[in-house]
């Protein structure tokens, strides 16, 4: 590795501090609340130039509010979570509510992997599975933190690093991610990870949208730039099959409210109890492409994904079972929100014709990930 980073007990961003100013926004920063070793979290505020606003925090990268306008200038927040910090450590079902995520997105099945003839056992967070990282993943550690502003707008980035063997993966894994609440009105999430040990990498981003604010999703109108998708089986690991979405559910070429068809007689909806698989968007290795657009015709507010990675997890929020209180004491029920998590595949490491998440050293992960916010009339 080119760089000394710091341990996973090094000190996070000071909890307090002056707002960081330029016409390209400000970012300022507060205490969050305190974790159960007794270090603090950070959240940081950022501000763009038209007035947008994101809250992140240093503990698991949450973000934990996104103000976007509609049509009519109106600031909302438009993504699911929590007001403090005590909502996300007793994270009630697990729904990692606005967290980065790794070191490997998504399902891993019977928690185990094999690279270069070794097999590599990891703990089952998810009934037979090994799921977003495992038991503490990414989503649950502090980050070391550093706040600036930037010529497309504010930031801040985040620094781990995942130690050896830590939840079972190989390899120190040096972690770097960027937000950067851009002038465009743009929430844009860059990654980059190095290695001394071949390992496995797939990092994403968990974000809630609603572009009301509240209610259900289903009539969100979506567009997804995907002609094949992967189909799972009742664990929800995808068969190794990439199969049409034509003629299916599944196939949001064209523009479809998400409730037209999710309650339909399909087996892969019956399996998730809604929508959460991956799209194959094909994207040609590191080139920034626009996979999936969504508008909600109330508000006026539309929101583009675009990443560089070859697929996206369309997730409708169907395990949300209204235990979970968020901003405001509103309780999250099914369906209240939806992910677009740009990612590889799930289960990769285990299916040899899908694309590969290996990482060996001297090489450098890097994936970006953009949620763009606009309106229309």
């Amino acid at each position: 590795m080119n760089k000394k980073l710091p341990s996973r007990s090094s000190r996070p961003a000071t909890p307090q501090g002056p707002a960081t100013e330029s016409p390209q926004g400000t970012v300022s920063s507060s205490r969050f609340g305190v974790l159960p070793d007794g270090k603090p979290a950070t959240l940081f505020t950022l501000r763009n130039s038209q007035g947008a606003e994101a809250k992140i925090t240093n503990y698991g990268g949450i973000v934990v509010s996104l103000k976007v306008p509609d049509r009519n200038g109106k600031f909302d927040d438009v993504v699911l979570g929590y007001g403090k910090i005590d909502g996300y450590l007793k994270n009630v079902g697990n729904p990692y509510f606005g967290a980065l995520i790794g070191r490997f997105g998504n399902r891993i099945a019977n928690g185990k992997f094999t690279l270069d003839g070794k097999t590599y056992r990891l703990p089952k967070n998810n009934e037979t599975k090994t799921l977003h990282g495992g038991t503490t993943g990414f989503d649950k550690v502090l980050w070391t933190a550093r706040p600036f502003v930037s010529k497309d707008g504010p930031s801040v980035e985040l620094k781990y690093l995942s130690k050896d063997g830590e939840e079972g993966f190989p390899g120190n894994l040096d972690v770097t991610a960027v937000y950067t609440l851009t002038n465009n009105n743009e929430l844009r999430v860059t990654c980059a990870a190095t290695t001394d040990k071949p390992t496995v990498v797939n990092l994403t981003q968990h974000s809630y949208f609603n572009l009301v604010g509240k209610g259900d999703i289903l009539g969100h109108i979506v567009q997804i730039k995907a002609d094949r998708f992967t189909p799972i089986n009742a664990n929800l690991i995808p068969t190794g099959e990439l199969r049409p979405v034509a003629g299916t559910p599944f196939d949001f070429l064209k523009p479809t409210a998400i409730g037209t068809r999710i309650d339909a007689q399909d087996q892969q909806l019956k399996f998730a109890r809604g929508y959460d698989h991956t799209f194959v968007t094909a994207n040609a290795p590191g080139k920034l492409k626009l996979q999936a657009k969504i508008y909600e015709p109330t508000s006026g507010r539309t929101l583009d994904v675009l990443s560089t990675e070859p697929g996206v997890q369309f997730y409708s929020g169907n395990f949300l079972d209204g235990a979970n209180i968020g901003k405001g004491g509103r309780r999250y029920h099914a369906r209240n929100g939806f992910c677009f998590e740009p990612q590889h595949f799930p289960n990769s490491p285990n299916e040899p014709k899908f694309p590969s998440t290996v990482l060996r050293p001297g090489e450098t992960f890097k994936n970006t990930i953009v949620y763009r916010f606009a309106t229309k009339k």
